[in-house]
């Protein structure tokens, strides 16, 4: 049998045993506090699909009757999209319902992301104008780690090679006038030996082209006749902004992995027509947290590389609005990492930096951080200084933690969790996935002999220092940032988040701790319920002084009408659209800019003015002075959305404040040196209104919760675990 055949076998094997754990399971188990209703579920469906490293998530939302359904299937890596019809031909089954009921799937990705980690993607040529052959290699005087850190750094080779750029003999001025015009009979010369040489895909980033692309877009024109098969990307088209570098790293970046993501979406798109009726709609969900049309995701996938984290804030922000929740500090812990990001007014901070390994591009996201600490994060002493560490070396999913009983030895995250209770052995998770506490013990007591404690100590002191690192994570989007976590609810996601939720939030006095509705699939409701967002943008350096509120008006509305066409080519009519206005500013002199974000209004109301003296505010808030000095504009921007989707759970029963009903059996937990009584509950029967007072542990099909001693869990009426310390609970 070959290497592939043997992974294919693998993924047929998990995925038989996952169908036979869900067929066990209560047919059509709903992730949200409300009971499900049988029957067929009605059309005009929307369906949220995720592909993680493990798994491949799903969410169907019935808009019209308020259910949702959710299913989870094995990813297959070689083949992301063979694990994406599986999880939809589930999701059928569970909701009894045609696939041609289904309208609109919309799919978070990590296949760009991936492209460039493993550095699969396509061989790149580059054509940039004379005398900039080397941008690549020059690059910015920038070397990560500390000061030292240019003795240990290997710099990594351009996704462009030096001998397959070629320089074309134009220049335009910083106006956009042509001072030397394009040589094209020796560009068409040099232009096929390259196109000819093996290249797969072409990027065009001339000098001064982001104020005039008119030559770009001739020598596109030429590729194009020379070889149609290879895709061609502009500068000016992928970021019509000032900085060569930045705006040759990104194209190249876009051209690199276009031809995977390109074939990847296509091939999805034709299969889901074939299945669901020619009319389905693909979008894919963008780093910065929008949805783009397949075809844009096509012809611009350097936009998705932070497509999959995305995916757990988009959802975290849709919960929260349910929930009455403009605040928030995001929290998605999996087997390998954690990612957080902070909410503030119900907006997700975004950045107009994306970094991915050691290629950073000029493409907006969601300021997602991450740290090496998830469940499957290793402990160890080292022999030097006898002090316990944790990560960032990773079991994965295979062999897995010890208390999995696949062949894995080492302590990690989750087997201190199930010596400390928190992941019960005597109860059955997600089905019947058996726990091996005998397992997880032999592994943890490898970290109690060394600093000769007790395993429940070792434990602990596993679970405490994993949480520390988190908090590390999530400093760097509060108080790094000038913002204080006392001002932000928690919300803990993913497979492991909800283990930890209650403690971190205690360690950052964010209160409550929200644990969602099904919070393994999060990402996937995220993908589900965001909308269709496009951006248009153009450099502008002017000092404010020196334009007036009519200019800049009229620049912005116009990049408001550029953006929306491509948001009505998709069949969101203009009265449906929302646009906010975000304006590059910074002190005159200054190397580094802020962007500032204001709707239509605030700009009509307050003027440049206004925006400068955002700008001095938020300067001060993140560095602690303003300075009495000149503005000057760097750029302009228009992001147009589609309309909000809505959804609401027509639930409206309640229980009482006991929630004992849905106990399972007693338990106990390690808590603070001590064990503690408390119980399992069962999250499907929880309903709105019930407290369950810690410690206790929740369980569902996708993630175990954990209700610290002295906290108290509140169910909200959208379903969601509201945790607070014992006396808090009444709140707002």
């Amino acid at each position: 049998m070959s290497v592939t055949d043997d992974l294919i076998k693998k993924y047929e094997d998990r995925l038989a045993a996952f169908e036979d754990r869900l067929r066990r399971m209560e047919t059509g188990q709903s992730t949200s506090a409300a009971p499900r209703r049988a029957g067929r579920v009605g059309t005009g469906l929307r369906l949220g699909v995720d592909v993680g490293g493990t798994f491949t998530d799903l969410l169907l939302l019935d808009e019209r009757n308020g259910r949702t359904f959710t299913a989870k299937v094995p990813s297959t890596p070689s083949d992301s999209s063979i694990g994406v019809l599986k999880g939809i031909e589930r999701i059928c089954r569970l909701a009894s319902i045609n696939p041609t009921d289904i309208t609109e799937v919309m799919h978070g990705t990590t296949v760009a992301t991936n492209t460039v980690l493993t550095r699969s993607g396509a061989l790149v040529g580059l054509v940039t104008s004379k005398g900039y052959k080397d941008t690549l290699q020059i690059a910015r005087s920038y070397v990560p780690g500390g000061l030292g850190g240019w003795v240990i750094w290997n710099k990594t080779a351009p996704l462009a090679p030096l001998e397959y750029t070629i320089e074309a003999d134009e220049r335009m001025d910083a106006k956009g006038a042509v001072l030397v015009q394009l040589d094209e009979k020796t560009l068409r010369r040099d232009l096929k030996k390259l196109l000819s040489s093996g290249i797969e895909a072409l990027t065009i980033a001339l000098f001064n082209s982001y104020t005039n692309d008119a030559h770009e877009l001739r020598i596109a024109q030429i590729a194009q006749e020379i070889a149609p098969h290879i895709p061609v990307s502009t500068s000016a088209s992928i970021m019509p902004e000032m900085y060569e570098y930045e705006r040759t790293e990104t194209t190249v970046v876009n051209s690199y992995v276009r031809p995977v993501v390109s074939k990847y979406v296509d091939s999805l798109q034709s299969e889901l027509k074939r299945r669901m009726g020619s009319d389905v709609m693909l979008q894919i969900l963008r780093s910065d947290g929008g949805l783009s049309s397949a075809q844009a995701a096509m012809d611009q996938p350097v936009n998705l590389l932070m497509s999959g984290p995305a995916g757990g804030v988009s959802g975290a922000l849709w919960i929260a609005k349910q929930a009455k929740f403009k605040n928030l500090l995001t929290f998605d812990m999996g087997g390998t990492s954690t990612d957080v990001a902070l909410i503030e007014n119900s907006i997700a901070r975004t950045r107009r930096e994306t970094r991915v390994a050691d290629v950073t591009v000029r493409a907006p996201s969601i300021d997602v951080r991450t740290v090496g600490a998830g469940g499957g994060s290793i402990s160890y002493v080292p022999e030097l200084t006898k002090a316990l560490r944790v990560g960032p070396q990773s079991a994965g999913a295979d062999p897995g933690p010890a208390a999995y009983d696949m062949g894995g030895e080492e302590p990690t995250v989750t087997d201190a969790n199930v010596v400390l209770g928190y992941l019960p052995s005597d109860a059955k998770l997600g089905g019947d996935m058996a726990i091996s506490r005998d397992a997880a013990v032999r592994a943890v007591s490898k970290i109690a002999e060394s600093l000769s404690i007790s395993v429940e100590d070792a434990a602990e002191g596993i679970v405490r220092i994993v949480n520390e690192n988190m908090v590390g994570a999530l400093r760097l989007v509060s108080v790094e940032q000038g913002y204080d976590p006392r001002d932000f609810a928690l919300i803990g996601f993913g497979g492991a988040g909800p283990l930890h939720a209650n403690a971190l939030a205690r360690l950052v006095n964010s209160w409550p701790t929200i644990i969602p509705p099904g919070p393994g699939v999060l990402c996937a409701y995220g993908d589900a319920t965001t909308r269709l967002r496009n951006e248009a943008s153009q450099t502008y350096v002017t000092r404010v002084t020196a334009t007036s509120d009519t200019e800049i008006g009229r620049m912005l509305e116009d990049l408001h009408d550029e953006a929306a066409k491509d948001l009505t080519a998709e069949g969101v009519s203009r009265d449906e659209q929302e646009v906010l206005y975000q304006v590059d500013i910074r002190y005159h002199g200054q190397g580094m800019k802020l962007t500032i974000d204001l709707d239509p209004d605030e700009f009509r109301r307050d003027g440049i003015a206004g925006i400068a003296r955002r700008f001095d505010a938020e300067h001060e808030q993140l560095f602690t002075f303003a300075l009495d000095a000149a503005h000057e504009i760097v750029g302009l921007r228009a992001v147009v959305q589609g309309a909000e989707k809505s959804f609401l759970n027509t639930e409206t029963r309640r229980g009482g404040v006991d929630g004992s009903s849905a106990r399972v059996q007693p338990t106990r937990i390690y808590a603070d040196g001590d064990w503690r009584e408390g119980y399992i509950y069962d999250r499907a029967k929880l309903q709105p209104g019930n407290k369950i007072t810690g410690p206790a542990v929740v369980t569902e099909m996708d993630s175990t919760s954990v209700i610290l001693p002295d906290h108290v869990g509140v169910v909200d009426d959208v379903g969601n675990i509201l945790i607070w310390p014992v006396g808090h609970e009444n709140a707002t």
